[in-house]
């Protein structure tokens, strides 16, 4: 059964890649997506522009359904997410989700904030229901998505960095004898939902490279001692980055292999396609070939904005250069920098061009 399983899979995976070579399904030549006209948004602080913040200042009441929350650069990574660039630059409507602190699912990582759990991307999912089937009162019509078709819209999902860093799998944090597997399969759970609402263009966008962060990186290429997302940080700084590289090619690995499978050979998701953007890959290769993606003179191992270890309230920034020169906005998030190229190879994703991204 297991042989016959990967004879199916090879054999439409061949079928898959000629049909898309030749513009196949509808499609023209080199084209995933001809109409890209929304991106519906689901993460952490790496995607978020102002939900958390919503919480803060609401004591921890939801924006109600229908509501758009507008466009922030006050974010996690210190200036404009690499989705709002993604709107900017392509003219899609962003229907962001994604809460800072956020894991995919609440009962296998729960990181606690003033108002309770960091609303995870269970929540986001179910809040994008609510905002689908909401019916303005007074217009009898859902005011907030008002041009959304399935093959218009794109869902992307990037989640990952809090499920496997501290406090989480990382330090054996992880609730109910929960694994990574199970993490995983929470975003299969999470696409599940969107497919019933009719989203059909799916991009999962794989773990980053963490342990190239200063909050997880080796002590000799600028990984830290402490932090303050991190005070009482294991001693063995490698023995940390180590099993943090582990761990994000161990999900981009079941990424890879699993996706196909749940399209081709399990049929899990008749008619839609998913392409798996590299962002992992992307990063390291800033990391490597830091000219060619960050102003002058670049630095890949340090971090811009650096706040106190005991309070995380007292914090300064680089004076001497800005921000473009930096991979890395602080210990853990990507800079406005970083984002903007992570924005621009979405939109190539999209268009079914991009060397990041394999498409099924």
């Amino acid at each position: 059964m297991q042989f016959l399983s990967l004879a199916l899979l090879a054999a439409n995976a061949l079928v898959v890649t000629a049909n898309y070579a030749e513009g196949g399904h509808g499609r023209p030549s080199n084209t995933w997506l001809r109409d890209f006209d929304n991106l519906v948004a689901f993460g952490d602080s790496y995607t978020d522009e102002n939900r958390l913040a919503y919480f803060l200042n609401h004591n921890g009441q939801a924006p109600p359904p229908g509501t758009l929350l507008p466009p922030s650069n006050a974010t996690a990574g210190g200036g404009i997410t690499w989705a709002r660039y993604v709107s900017d630059n392509t003219g899609a409507m962003l229907y962001n989700y994604a809460v800072s602190g956020a894991v995919c699912d609440n009962n296998q990582i729960y990181r606690f904030i003033e108002f309770g759990p960091f609303p995870d991307v269970v929540y986001e999912v179910n809040a994008f229901i609510a905002d689908v089937n909401y019916i303005n009162k007074t217009t009898h019509t859902n005011t907030l998505y008002t041009n959304r078709r399935p093959d218009n819209t794109v869902y992307s999902i990037w989640i990952g960095t809090n499920d496997l860093g501290v406090d989480a799998f990382l330090t054996d944090s992880s609730l109910h004898d929960t694994t990574i597997p199970d993490y995983v399969d929470c975003i299969y759970d999470k696409f599940d939902q969107i497919y019933r609402e009719g989203g059909r263009y799916f991009v999962l966008m794989n773990t980053a490279p963490l342990q190239l962060s200063p909050l997880y990186g080796m002590p000799d290429a600028g990984g830290l001692t402490a932090s303050h997302y991190w005070p009482d940080k294991w001693a063995n700084t490698t023995e940390i980055s180590g099993k943090m590289k582990e761990y994000t090619q161990l999900v981009n690995s079941i990424f890879e292999y699993r996706t196909p499978y749940e399209l081709l050979v399990a049929r899990r998701y008749p008619e839609a396609s998913i392409a798996i953007f590299d962002v992992h890959s992307l990063i390291t290769d800033i990391y490597t070939n830091p000219t060619d993606y960050l102003a002058s003179p670049a630095n890949v191992t340090g971090q811009y904005f650096l706040c106190d270890v005991a309070t995380g309230t007292v914090c300064t920034s680089q004076t001497n250069i800005g921000l473009d020169h930096f991979l890395w906005y602080d210990e853990l998030h990507p800079s406005q920098q970083t984002d903007k190229t992570i924005a621009k190879e979405f939109a190539n994703v999209v268009k079914g061009t991009s060397k990041y991204a394999t498409y099924w």
